[in-house]
């Protein structure tokens, strides 16, 4: 049995019985039945019913948005948000998939000569609580264009939200069994994808989730994308707009209480600003609003559960024993950890060599670029890096420097539609969103007609 429980009062929401494996197989017999048609759909048949789906999100967003800020704490506004962005990426694949899986021409000695972009068929997605919408229609919306089917393994904590997912899909018009989600455990994932049927992966969580499922997939010979966590850096250099960084430096690292494998979690700041922009930041951090997430005026609502928030409280008492100096916050009391911020991390610490998945930062000071970037590569992961500079030269001489998936000059690292999502190093591999997202569920089939 799953629960959704609320991290805010420990209320059980719902409960949902586990699929038997005769069901599983069933939902599987279901979408290889679906993919057999979809594929054949035109793009303005695909289209039509993907801005359905958007029409559906914006209409119901308040209902969608409740439900995420009950299950797993985030606060309602940004809820909303969250769904909003949902919206985006249905109407922008809705509006785009066709252009971008259009046939590729190449000039060879064939009389025409191209590549076509056909869909896989079924696609398992293996979800994250963090953001149980977005996570899942920024899969979703691209898959579903290209003419693959879905099958969705949620989060078990937020099962609800997967099943208003496929409310979504269903109320928008899409065939029976084109999406469909599966209350299953992580156990039935080996099985799921050992099934013919099952032509790939996707998957965002930990390293050790994506270590699993990538060996299974790789031993089955099915493609597999993976998006993994992260520990951004947020580097501000002597020239940056400090008033302006501050700002952003605070939406990266505790917008979703923390909770995001993209936020800023290792906070560099240059020797010559690092008092004046401490002081600054600290205090904004200080008055960041606290309290309940249905709350329309909550910043930090309450970890998705009260143990991630106690392995957060080890990773800050740790690296206090270790030298750090906590500057404000630090405080636990059930899922809720206080906004923290830490002083003096060096590399050997918890707060700096760990990903941080919670509202605590820690600050590290550089002297130069040079110990910036190595400060910033300094990780098992890659998968973005924020620069504060007013020095355009700088910023592109140091791009290249950085090992990471994305490169961000005075802004936080956020997925974007048209702009491809992913890392390198422990943080995963392949690509989302974008031109680039779509065509990691395709066969790219070469044409060579010699006539």
């Amino acid at each position: 049995m799953k629960k959704s429980v609320n991290p805010y009062n420990n209320k059980v929401l719902y409960e949902f019985e586990e699929l038997s494996e005769k069901d599983i197989k069933e939902f599987i017999k279901r979408a290889d039945q679906a993919a057999r048609k979809w594929k054949k759909e035109s793009f303005p048949d695909r289209s039509a019913l993907l801005l359905k789906a958007a029409a559906e999100l914006e209409k119901n967003k308040q209902e969608y948005a409740r439900t995420i800020c009950e299950e797993m704490g985030k606060p309602i506004s940004q809820a909303i948000a969250e769904i909003e962005k949902c919206t985006w990426v249905c109407e922008y694949y809705a509006e785009n998939a066709a252009d971008h899986l259009s046939d590729e021409l190449i000039e060879t000695d064939a009389g025409k000569s191209y590549v076509r972009y056909e869909p896989l068929g079924v696609v398992l997605a293996i979800m994250p609580w963090n953001y149980p919408f977005w996570q899942v229609f920024r899969f979703a919306a691209p898959a579903l264009m290209a003419g693959n089917v879905g099958l969705l393994k949620h989060a078990s904590n937020v099962m609800k939200s997967a099943e208003m997912i496929s409310r979504v899909f269903r109320r928008a018009g899409f065939p029976e069994g084109c999406f469909q989600h599966l209350v299953v455990g992580s156990d039935a994932i080996e099985t799921i994808l050992k099934d013919p049927v099952v032509k790939a992966v996707t998957l965002t969580g930990s390293k050790p989730a994506g270590s699993s499922v990538a060996a299974i997939a790789g031993k089955e010979i099915k493609k597999s994308v993976l998006e993994l966590g992260g520990s951004n850096a947020l580097v501000v250099f002597e020239d940056a707009e400090l008033d302006s960084a501050i700002d952003t430096c605070i939406q990266a690292r505790f917008q979703n209480t923390g909770q995001s494998c993209i936020a800023g979690k290792r906070l560099l700041l240059h020797e010559a600003v690092a008092d004046d922009f401490t002081k600054a930041f600290l205090e904004k951090v200080k008055n960041l609003q606290s309290g309940d997430p249905a709350d329309q005026d909550t910043y930090i609502g309450v970890m998705a559960r009260e143990d991630l928030a106690k392995e957060l409280e080890q990773q800050v008492k740790d690296s206090e024993a270790m030298g750090a100096v906590i500057l404000t916050g630090g405080r636990r009391e059930g899922a809720y950890f206080e906004p923290t911020v830490l002083d003096r991390v060096s590399e050997d610490m918890p707060l700096f060599k760990e990903e941080t998945f919670g509202p605590a930062i820690g600050i590290t000071r550089f002297k130069d670029e040079n110990e910036a970037v190595q400060l910033s590569n300094a990780t098992e992961f890659g998968l973005g890096v924020s620069l504060f500079t007013q020095d355009r030269e700088r910023a592109e001489r140091l791009i290249p420097l950085f090992d990471e998936g994305a490169v961000f000059i005075n802004e936080l690292v956020k997925s974007d539609p048209r702009l491809p999502f992913g890392g390198v190093n422990t943080s995963g591999y392949g690509r989302e969103l974008s031109h680039h997202g779509i065509q990691e569920f395709v066969n790219k089939k070469t044409v060579y007609i010699n006539m």
